[in-house]
């Protein structure tokens, strides 16, 4: 989660934070802006200090952050020296991080998994939360071998709707990210560590001439359904997810219009708050099948018009459960929640991850999801696949 003015969040862990509005830009011509640990130009949130590791002095964050105050960032390059331990962490830069703290994005490394394929991640933080469940793979997810507890160098360098992430390497980008997906174009700028005790120094941050905004997405997948109508969010527990709407509900709900990102996400923290909630099982493995508290449920229903009765394949991904309904039976009840299927299960969604097969009738259909969130990314992708014999 993004740091904001009453809270710090990752992975629904609150942190005590104030956020000062940020007044001065820096312009294309400004030299680069070195601020030492103990510079009153941060503003320090959470567990985050001056402090001294391996003969500096530098900023220890450990479930923290600190904010560069005074500072809009548009187009810059970041450079910093970085320690860390192998313990369980996630340490990196927030940036053009809204006003109101609830949206920005996120760059971060994993020690704990150091050399495997999501030691980086990039994530934006949408509506409060980082939704690194549904962007994952190449732009969002990188192999590091990453030092331990010794300093090395960061640089990241964003320009337009592109960034890079150089660890140590200042040739070759650890991470290239194609495809900012918060949509902000400006924004504050922060070092963030929701845990594992790390430290920085040598801060230094330089506007660059900002480049034209273009977006870099792939292409709509054919069978992409992208038409959908989204209800208000409801808690979870207060419903009968498995339980098809009846006419009466639908025609009494205010739907909205929303149309999915290619290639073919509708990302609901876009449109709806998450709730933000820590599953039980995260931590007690025996209670995954309990209720969850604070689990709010989102439908969303579309119409796919069959020119004769068939049965069609339905891949879908999601985050973290659904039920799918066709045309008012339910065909399909899935869960996918963070630890939910084994401890280290991650919850990443993939529109490969699941299939129903939808019995269609000639004419009109209509598919209605329940869509269930926890935390950590809160959306769906369907996709329909040729037509069955």
């Amino acid at each position: 989660m993004a740091y904001n003015r009453s809270s710090l969040k990752f992975f629904s862990m609150a942190l005590v934070a104030t956020l000062l509005v940020a007044t001065v830009r820096l312009n294309a011509q400004t030299d680069a802006l070195s601020v030492p640990p103990d510079s009153p130009r941060w503003d320090l949130q959470g567990n985050a200090k001056p402090s001294e590791s391996q003969g500096r002095k530098c900023l220890l964050l450990d479930g923290g952050a600190a904010v560069l105050k005074d500072f809009v960032m548009r187009d810059a390059v970041m450079d910093m020296d970085v320690t860390t331990t192998r313990k369980r962490g996630f340490f990196g830069v927030q940036f053009r991080v809204g006003e109101d703290g609830k949206n920005g994005e996120w760059v971060y490394l994993r020690p704990h998994k150091s050399a495997l394929p999501d030691a980086i991640q990039y994530t934006p933080i949408i509506n409060q939360e980082a939704t690194w469940q549904l962007y994952n793979g190449p732009g969002f997810t990188g192999m590091l071998d990453i030092p331990m507890e010794r300093w090395f160098h960061l640089r990241l360098a964003v320009a337009g709707a592109q960034a890079k992430l150089y660890v140590e390497d200042m040739d070759h980008p650890a991470l290239v990210i194609d495809d900012l997906k918060s949509g902000l174009q400006k924004g504050e700028v922060a070092l963030f560590v929701s845990r594992g005790a790390t430290c920085f120094s040598n801060f230094e941050i330089r506007a660059t001439p900002d480049v034209p905004w273009e977006r870099h997405l792939p292409p709509m997948p054919a069978g992409a359904l992208t038409k959908w109508k989204l209800s208000p969010s409801y808690d979870a527990l207060a419903r009968n997810v498995e339980q098809p709407l009846s006419r009466a509900d639908i025609n009494a709900i205010k739907w909205q219009d929303v149309e999915a990102e290619s290639p073919g996400w509708v990302v609901i923290n876009r449109y709806r708050e998450a709730p933000g909630a820590l599953a039980t099982f995260e931590k007690d493995f025996s209670t995954r099948l309990n209720p969850q508290p604070g689990m709010k449920v989102v439908y969303a229903t579309t119409t796919i018009d069959s020119d004769r009765d068939q049965v069609r394949k339905l891949n879908i991904g999601y985050s973290d459960e659904v039920s799918v309904f066709l045309n008012g039976r339910i065909l399909y009840r899935g869960r996918s929640a963070q630890a939910f299927r084994d401890s280290t299960f991650l919850g990443i969604a993939n529109v490969e991850d699941d299939a129903v097969y939808l019995p269609l009738k000639k004419g009109k259909n209509e598919l209605v999801l329940a869509v269930s969130e926890i935390g950590g990314g809160w959306g769906f992708i369907c996709r329909l696949g040729d037509a069955q014999n």
